[in-house]
């Protein structure tokens, strides 16, 4: 009697997702959960540990090289604007009257009273006379309060600080007003107005006024 084979035994496996992926077929990777990123990973040779991902700087290597200056000599500085200059015709004995003249209508059209500065070339004003009877230090102390008319003459001028207007009184000598003149200029910051001979005035100057 020939020998039947003993079928083998299968057994069911327990109910659930396989333990095993079947054969030829792989596994799908899991998604990530959403949350918060992790640190970034420190950079390969980089020691010490994980730290967060740096806000992007610029670096000396990404700022744009500075452009060369061009060869040659230095631009040079932006000239400095001259005040303009009005003239007042007046004689040597009217000229004082005439600065006093010109000090009003600034003032009426609105300047400051410590935006003037009156000059004389020969015999002082008479509220300079006045002041320098109080002293020196008393009078040049009212110059650099710098809040009223401030009347100096030809010899002491170069101690007198700019001012926006300087008014000139042309009551002296040739030499006087030579010397007065361009310090005068180089005093006043947007407006020069000299009382005196025009001719006179223009020699000095060397424009036409």
């Amino acid at each position: 009697m020939p020998l039947i084979p003993e079928e083998p035994q299968i057994y069911e496996s327990a109910q659930g997702p396989r333990a095993t992926p079947a054969s030829g077929r792989i596994a799908p990777t899991p998604r990530p959960v959403p949350g918060p990123r992790p640190a970034a990973s420190s950079r390969p040779g980089r020691p010490g540990p994980p730290r967060p991902t740096p806000p992007v700087q610029r670096t000396p290597r990404d700022v744009a090289p500075a452009m060369p200056s061009p060869s040659g000599p230095a631009a040079p500085a932006a000239p400095v604007a001259s005040p303009q200059i009005q003239l007042v015709p007046a004689t040597a004995e009217g000229a004082l009257d005439a600065a006093e003249e010109a000090v009003d209508l600034l003032l009426e059209s609105g300047r400051a009273p410590g935006e003037v500065l009156v000059i004389t070339t020969g015999a002082r004003h008479p509220w300079a006379e006045h002041e320098l009877s109080f002293g020196e230090a008393s009078y040049w102390a009212q110059h650099d309060a710098g809040d009223d008319v401030f009347y100096t003459d030809a010899t002491v001028v170069s101690r007198a600080a700019s001012r926006p207007v300087v008014v000139v009184a042309v009551n002296g000598d040739s030499a006087a007003v030579a010397a007065a003149l361009p310090l005068a200029h180089s005093r006043a910051g947007a407006l020069l107005i000299v009382c005196g001979d025009p001719q006179q005035i223009n020699s000095v100057l060397g424009v036409g006024v």
